[in-house]
């Protein structure tokens, strides 16, 4: 929910266990932080895992074409179907604001959960977010994708 935490946080998190580590890669994806979040690690000589996001991360190729097949489309991943209530309810103050579901989720047409690991209880909660907010619910067994292939490569290309 806020984007300009994103370098400051790695950052803070970095500082805590620099000492404990010969090696650290960063497997987060920019969401948002407009560079700043580069910057940092280009500062301190880190790398991170490429890509812009945990949904490209997750699908790869699916991602795109799923945003080209229906561009109002709301992703939703394991975390965030875990997290729904704190981080999207709570974040966007619906848990106080309730009249405001509309506004923010009124331009959707549907929801797709990328799901990681297939367990049944998260599909339920799936479920009931997506008649929740009111939308149709896709769902797509993307295990980790990109994020894993991209892991294999760093650490291929980055032998101890």
């Amino acid at each position: 929910m806020h984007p300009e935490r994103i370098a400051p946080d790695v950052a803070r998190k970095f500082q805590n266990i620099r000492d404990g580590y010969d090696r650290v890669l960063v497997v987060f994806g920019d969401c948002g932080s407009r560079g700043a979040l580069d910057a940092f690690l280009a500062h301190e000589g880190l790398e991170r895992i490429d890509g812009p996001h945990c949904y490209e991360m997750y699908g790869g190729p699916l991602f795109d074409r799923l945003m080209d097949e229906e561009p109002g489309t709301f992703f939703l991943t394991d975390f965030l179907v875990r997290g729904f209530r704190g981080t999207i309810w709570h974040g966007l103050g619906l848990d106080r604001y309730p009249q405001l579901l509309n506004d923010y989720f009124g331009n959707y047409r549907r929801l797709v959960y990328l799901t990681q690991i297939e367990q049944p209880e998260l599909l339920a909660k799936a479920k009931t977010i997506a008649a929740t907010l009111g939308l149709p619910l896709a769902v797509r067994h993307t295990g980790y994708g990109q994020l894993e292939a991209r892991l294999v490569a760093w650490m291929d290309s980055n032998p101890q």
